[in-house]
């Protein structure tokens, strides 16, 4: 497992760079670690809010077998009946097991499930505090992804 921190959040910005610039800099280092120490392994790629969505839109160029979303942002605060705003796109163009562990109240909205997709719910909202609640299901579902994927 690495963890990735995106260069944004590197430099201290809190606002993300434009998606393409995320995107490139997520596929350089993963494809950097599956060439080295991640060799032959498969890839589950993950991120957590727009990390979330830089993981969909790259799973399939990175040829990963999985992806975890964590506080998946559906749609901007009070955008959810707006649908030109929705980012569920993303999330419905992954085509491998997905997980996504979403807070009950969370303001970004909540997906649904999919035929390959797992939603599972956590008290909260974005932030997903419960750290418990989201290790209890992101193990959960790891052990059965790696038992039956």
């Amino acid at each position: 497992m690495a963890l990735v921190e995106q260069p944004y959040v590197v430099a201290g910005r809190k606002s993300p760079a434009p998606a393409r610039q995320l995107d490139a800099a997520w596929t350089a280092v993963v494809e950097q670690l599956h060439a080295g120490q991640f060799e032959g392994l498969p890839i589950v790629v993950g991120g957590r809010s727009a990390g979330a969505r830089v993981a969909c839109r790259t799973a399939a160029d990175l040829g990963a077998t999985a992806v975890l979303c964590l506080a998946f942002p559906v749609h901007p605060p009070g955008k959810g009946d707006d649908p030109s705003k929705s980012r569920l796109s993303e999330l419905d163009a992954v085509d491998v097991p997905v997980l996504v562990v979403q807070g009950e109240s969370d303001p970004f909205g909540m997906p649904t499930d999919g035929s390959a997709r797992t939603v599972v719910k956590v008290a909260g909202n974005h932030s997903l505090k419960d750290a418990d609640a989201v290790r209890a299901a992101v193990s959960a579902w790891l052990a059965d992804y790696v038992t039956s994927g």
